[in-house]
């Protein structure tokens, strides 16, 4: 096998259980002759069969995080939502709806000239409702139960049931196929609010203003016929079948269904229903939202079409088109065909697009509570920690716009008022739910499937589950059961896919004999008693993960971690308020290495008293290597030229 052949293997290895779904299922969708998209059918008749869970998320509100990254994430943000004023997120919404407003606009894309305005109010909504969920926060509850009136008050003064920053001729220009930035993505962000909102604040005037709006999207894209609305859907209109569904899902009106179905975007969806892989060229994020609105539609339906596209972009953008950080996209599209990432890294420096990495999470843990299979975890852990908690700033709870990984890059971050970039908003949303994917559970017990200090509260079987853990400084966690009686249950904890040195557990001090092999659980079935201990030890090793395309270029990873190498000092001036670096501008040049680049443990050795910290040895230029998430202020490498030795 020769050196390209060789990579190609191992990158899809980790992912061959999903290959081989793949074929069976694009077995049966050949055979069963569904390639074709279905017809948009009557009110009445969209085939309602939810889909059974094999694993259930917890309530936000019965888990709270403990000391940790995580925790820290959270607390910076939540300080950023409090700093945001609402009068002037709503000033472009009570201006555009003929109502007094004297506040200072934002900026950036919320700026009064801006055809995205509004999208930021949406996301914001969001965040509060998660955030609430998450700590009880009653300010920010309160804080956005006004806006929600508020923008009620807009709404009527609009009629019809829109809401919006701006004016329908944006609407018109969209039906007249003329050039407008994204309207429906917008109208998106605000209706994803209003449906958190109630969701996890029960607030019933958002329920009320969400389906006032999607029975204006209804009178909007009924009479445009299927042709036109196929050309509708060419301009980006973000997660509107996934909203409609979830609507449906929540009031169990057909209605909203069948006008999610109208935003089958068949172009996309019917390649990917065979199995096709025609993303190149592709605006990455536009896409990923229309895959979870499929995902959706799959739970609501269990229509096999819906499964297989979601399924099959999951599988062919983690094993074929993402970084070592779990991240895809550069320059927010997909430039190259799959497995030509060295390619795809060398045609710019702003890779891996925030935004994308928010929603890829969102697919992986739909298609987990399919399955219950914590592989899945393993790509979503991979990308937690290595693209979202490093994204955010640790003072001010700036986000980034991308986590670029060209050598030289560093991490640029928005300002308070003056960006509100897209990324900005899935950051604040992001950073509110880092609860949301700790813990699930079945008829039969937990599923642990994040090492995030963490306490769970599962009132209706009288148990609680504190995790305590420093990880990933600490390689393994504890877990505490607490219980007012015993109680019988089955506890899995996922043993992650890079614990190739093996693991161990200990029940009550005592070793559990047998341990679970990685990518699977640790299934401990018992009677639990208060006080009850699990001890998981899961150590990790360095490793080099090569382009698919050119080997001689790497990453090198710890455990789940990327390790990126400090190049040189930022200025200030340098991290604020722009959407990437200018490598044009100011190139720099990473180190290259001669070592064996199948054996980083023979060339970069651990740093003694300093945890997760390495250094290269005997080399021209040696550098040292610590986890991406833990830069800021610095430019880096992650991707290191490891040539041979001769």
């Amino acid at each position: 096998m020769n050196g390209p052949d060789r990579v190609r293997a191992l990158t899809r290895r980790r992912f061959a259980w999903r290959l081989a779904a793949g074929a069976a299922s694009a077995r049966v969708l050949r055979a069963a002759g569904q390639a074709a998209s279905p017809a948009a059918g009557a009110a009445g008749d969209f085939p309602r069969k939810d889909l059974p869970m094999k694993a259930r998320p917890f309530p936000m509100t019965q888990v709270r995080l403990g000391e940790g990254l995580a925790k820290e994430a959270q607390e910076v943000n939540r300080r950023y939502l409090h700093r945001l004023p609402a009068e002037r997120l709503l000033h472009n919404f009570r201006v555009n709806a003929g109502l007094p407003s004297s506040a200072q606009p934002l900026g950036g894309w919320e700026k009064p000239d801006v055809e995205l305005r509004g999208h930021f109010t949406g996301h914001y909504l969001s965040a509060c409702a998660l955030m609430y969920a998450s700590t009880g926060d009653a300010a920010l509850k309160g804080k956005a139960d006004a806006m929600v009136a508020d923008l009620a008050r807009c709404q009527e003064a609009l009629k019809d049931g829109y809401l919006s920053a701006f004016p329908l001729e944006l609407f018109d220009r969209l039906k007249a196929r003329k050039r407008v930035w994204a309207p429906f993505y917008t109208i998106h962000k605000i209706m994803a609010g209003m449906l958190d909102m109630y969701e996890h604040c029960g607030n019933r005037q958002a329920l009320a203003v969400l389906e006032g709006m999607a029975g204006w999207v209804d009178r909007w894209t009924q009479p445009l016929g299927e042709e036109h609305m196929q050309e509708v859907l060419k301009t980006e209109f973000g997660g509107m079948n996934e909203v409609l569904y979830s609507l449906y899902g929540v009031t169990g009106n057909a209605r909203w269904a069948e006008v999610a179905q109208r935003f089958d975007h068949k172009l996309f969806f019917d390649p990917l229903a065979l199995r096709h892989d025609e993303l190149k060229g592709l605006h990455v994020n536009t896409q990923v939202p229309k895959v979870i609105g499929a995902a959706r539609r799959h739970e609501l339906s269990q229509e096999r079409r819906y499964h297989d596209i979601a399924d099959f972009f999951w599988y062919e953008v983690t094993s074929a088109r993402a970084y070592s950080t779990g991240g895809t996209s550069n320059g927010e599209h997909w430039l190259t065909g799959p497995l030509r990432l060295a390619e795809e890294l060398s045609k710019g420096s702003n890779t891996t697009e925030c935004c994308v990495a928010y929603n890829m999470l969102k697919l992986t843990r739909h298609l987990y509570q399919w399955t219950a299979d914590p592989r899945y975890f393993d790509y979503y852990e991979r990308t937690l920690f290595n693209h979202r908690l490093g994204t955010i700033h640790p003072e001010t709870g700036g986000t980034t716009y991308y986590l670029p990984l060209a050598s030289g890059s560093w991490k640029v971050f928005s300002s308070d008022f003056d960006s509100c970039w897209c990324c900005t908003g899935t950051g604040i949303e992001e950073f509110s739910k880092l609860n949301d994917s700790i813990y699930f559970q079945d008829d039969r017990g937990v599923f642990v499937n994040l090492f995030i200090a963490s306490e769970l509260s599962w009132s209706e079987k009288g148990i609680g589950l504190r995790q305590e853990t420093r990880f990933p400084e600490q390689e393994g966690t504890s877990l505490i059961v607490q219980a007012a009686k015993p109680v019988e249950m089955m506890l899995r904890i996922r043993v992650p896919w890079w614990a190739v040195r093996g693991g161990s557990a200990r029940l009550n001090g005592v070793p559990v004999a047998a341990f679970a092999s990685p990518g699977s659980y640790l299934t401990l079935s018992r009677t639990w008693r208060n006080g009850d201990r699990v001890d998981m030890s899961l150590p990790m090793s360095l490793r080099a993960e090569p382009m698919p395309d050119d080997p001689t270029l790497e990453a090198i990873l710890y455990g789940p971690l990327v390790l990126a190498g400090p190049l040189e000092k930022v200025t200030n001036e340098m991290m604020w308020g722009r959407y990437g670096p200018d490598l044009k501008k100011r190139p720099l040049q990473a180190p290259e290495f001669r070592a064996d680049a199948s054996a980083p443990g023979s060339w970069i050795q651990p740093v003694s008293g300093a945890p997760l910290t390495f250094r290269t040895v005997n080399h021209a230029r040696d550098v040292t290597l610590v986890p991406l998430y833990k830069i800021f202020g610095e430019r880096y490498a992650v991707y290191w030229r490891v040539h041979p030795r001769v």
